[in-house]
């Protein structure tokens, strides 16, 4: 279980690195990465689900709905990453991801609990202070597609919770999702296309989004499913602050990205905000 929750958040900080890497030093622009990585991502579920379930097809799993969210946290995503910083990125899309989760359980009747507000607070105080104007400020555009794209994702998971506890297979849930996002990530370059910029893939971007599809968002969401049955929600919840952790390590080290004062302390503010609004859940 370990393992398998080590290779998740490999597979999530990676995600940020891939996406960041291919849109900074390559030719792909950022419509043709999201559709290549949503493709490429159905097809590896697609293999996950036959070598786990026979010849089932995943095209009558998951929604529409849900597809969608997918389609726009994945182009956000990618748009975002055109100016901001891997560990910039991982830390809004993931301390938005936490938060509209939270905000979702409040708004379906949970109510914080002693600690609880506070950490809430100093999540939300965390984003402030990063996106405040000054001279290590990250982009306003790229901060907002990236807070948008933890908002779609959020969304998804607060329905693929639901989902898996209907008794559905999360898993073949997800390779649904893929499939039915697949068509939204090639309208997407259709319009791209039409667009005075056009499009742009070289074979290095390709395949940065292939890898980021296929091995860290399709093995790595796998992955992180098949973990979850031997973790509790605090614990599921709270690992997944790591990643930017992680991402900004890593980023640093193979991307040469700064670490600045500003990014340090808002990481600080963000994850301990929202662990200690986690960690002080009342059981159920």
């Amino acid at each position: 279980m370990a393992l398998l929750t080590l290779v998740a958040m490999a597979a999530f900080a990676g995600n940020s690195l891939l996406t960041r890497a291919a849109l900074r030093d390559t030719g792909i622009d950022a419509a043709s990465f999201t559709a290549i990585r949503i493709v490429s991502g159905a097809l590896a579920l697609w293999l996950v689900v036959r070598v786990r379930h026979g010849p089932r097809s995943p095209a009558s799993a998951g929604s529409w709905l849900s597809a969608l969210a997918l389609f726009a946290y994945a182009a956000a995503f990618s748009f975002a990453y055109l100016s901001l910083t891997a560990a910039t990125g991982a830390l809004l899309l993931f301390g938005a991801v936490q938060v509209t989760m939270i905000g979702a359980g409040l708004a379906r009747g949970e109510r914080l609990h002693g600690a609880q507000g506070p950490g809430l607070v100093l999540a939300f105080t965390g984003l402030v202070v990063l996106l405040l104007p000054g001279l290590s400020a990250p982009p306003l555009e790229g901060a907002l597609l990236m807070i948008a794209a933890g908002v779609a994702w959020g969304l998804y998971s607060f329905r693929g919770r639901r989902a898996a506890a209907m008794g559905l297979d999360p898993t073949v849930e997800t390779a649904g999702n893929f499939v039915r996002a697949a068509p939204l990530g090639l309208a997407l370059v259709g319009i791209a296309w039409a667009q005075p910029s056009g499009l742009g893939v070289d074979a290095a971007g390709a395949a940065l989004a292939v890898a980021s599809g296929a091995v860290t968002s399709g093995l790595g969401y796998a992955a992180w499913y098949a973990a979850l049955k031997g973790l509790s929600s605090a614990t599921a919840a709270s690992v997944q602050l790591s990643v930017p952790v992680l991402t900004a390590a890593t980023g640093v080290v193979l991307l040469s990205e700064p670490l600045s004062l500003r990014l340090a302390l808002a990481s600080a503010a963000v994850l301990g905000g929202i662990t200690t609004v986690i960690l002080a859940r009342r059981p159920a």
